[in-house]
């Protein structure tokens, strides 16, 4: 198995030990594991693929009494349960590689919080316009891609044993070009994510697979050409700056997705802004109110409270809407005001530029 050797290596040249990823001071597993027993069916995520990297920078968050408070303890106090992890197969540093992702897991998993995995298949980002196969897997043929595939999942399931898992991130036109390129090889791309839903069910009695589609336009069609694949969960993004500014087509779509597949239906990505102004030199991808719902959703803390209030809404009013995730909810401006090579999303975190939690955080209780 090509991957595994680089994988054993970096793990045996990081030591898997803890970093600035702390737990000292830690409210315990306690609150998470009561809630989960409570709501065990529904999903309040974030993704906090960065943090790892951002904890080095040995910020102070506070509460929103002023308070200071760990970062992840205050995620479990407003009632998340379930942290979304970004993996690549090859970085050109330590960020979302295995040995990074399990070291995490492994401190959020000890807090009682679930985890989703989303593997890339890349070596770096994965998108509906980017799905680039790791350097390592480059010069393999498709039958040889495939074991690869199904040997890669098998062993970071085995290894991480996550309670979510995507096959790939966002894969409207496929994978792993240009073997898995839907409007090229439709045939190959279904063939690989198999591997991937095999390798998952052969490692884990529990984990529920995720396959994940960006936008709402043509997500059924997507997910009818997968609709012989073994999978759980119908996931898509949906942010508006992309994929349209009506919340209601949102509820419409995740309706006819239940309807249509039979599975259970999650917003997999999705987050919105409460300021329009900039806590560093990095160019946001939000800056305008052209970008967002205006008037009915301002870019002002209410504004990104009563966005994602009403998203949620949508997705429960759905026999199968189990839940949502928020990405980017610690992109906060971690290395300071003048960075250029900062955070490119500080005004969606969840986090003010005081690091204060805002009050969309009250948004992830579900109890209701």
């Amino acid at each position: 198995m090509i991957w595994r050797s680089g994988l054993v290596v970096l793990i045996l040249l990081l030591g898997i030990v803890p970093g600035c990823i702390s737990d000292e001071g830690a409210i315990g597993s306690d609150d998470a594991q009561n809630r989960l027993e409570t709501d065990k069916n529904k999903v309040s995520a974030v993704d906090i693929s960065y943090y790892p990297q951002i904890s080095k920078f040995n910020h102070t968050y506070f509460d929103r009494n002023g308070d200071q408070v760990d970062f992840i303890d205050s995620l479990i106090q407003n009632g998340i349960d379930t942290v979304r992890l970004r993996i690549w197969n090859g970085p050109s540093d330590n960020s979302s590689s295995f040995a990074e992702v399990l070291e995490f897991s492994d401190l959020l998993k000890s807090k009682g919080l679930r985890i989703w995995l989303c593997p890339h298949y890349s070596d770096t980002w994965a998108d509906p316009g980017h799905q680039k196969t790791p350097a390592i897997w480059e010069s393999l043929d498709f039958e040889r891609l495939k074991i690869e595939v199904y040997e890669y999942t098998r062993y970071i399931v085995t290894e991480i044993d996550p309670d979510f898992i995507q096959i790939g991130n966002e894969v409207n036109n496929g994978m792993l070009f240009p073997h898995g390129n839907i409007h090229h090889n439709m045939t190959q791309f279904l063939e690989i994510i198999e591997q991937g839903s095999n390798a998952v069910r052969d490692a884990s009695d529990r984990a529920k697979i995720i396959l994940h589609f960006a936008g709402l336009e043509s997500a059924p069609s997507f997910f009818h050409k997968v609709r012989h694949i073994d999978y759980d969960v119908a996931g898509i993004s949906y942010y508006p700056l992309w994929h349209g500014k009506s919340i209601d087509i949102v509820g419409d779509v995740l309706e006819n997705l239940a309807n249509s597949t039979g599975k259970e239906v999650i917003i997999a990505e999705t987050a919105y802004p409460f300021t329009l102004d900039w806590n560093d030199w990095t160019d946001n991808i939000l800056g305008s109110e052209n970008q967002i719902i205006f008037p009915e959703y301002p870019a002002t803390p209410e504004g990104q409270r009563d966005f994602l209030h009403d998203l949620k809404e949508q997705i429960f009013d759905v026999e199968g809407g189990i839940g949502f995730c928020y990405w980017g909810a610690d992109m906060i401006s971690w290395d300071g005001p003048e960075s250029v090579n900062g955070s490119v999303w500080e005004n969606q975190a969840v986090f003010n530029f005081e690091n204060k939690e805002l009050p969309v955080l009250m948004e992830f209780n579900l109890s209701f």
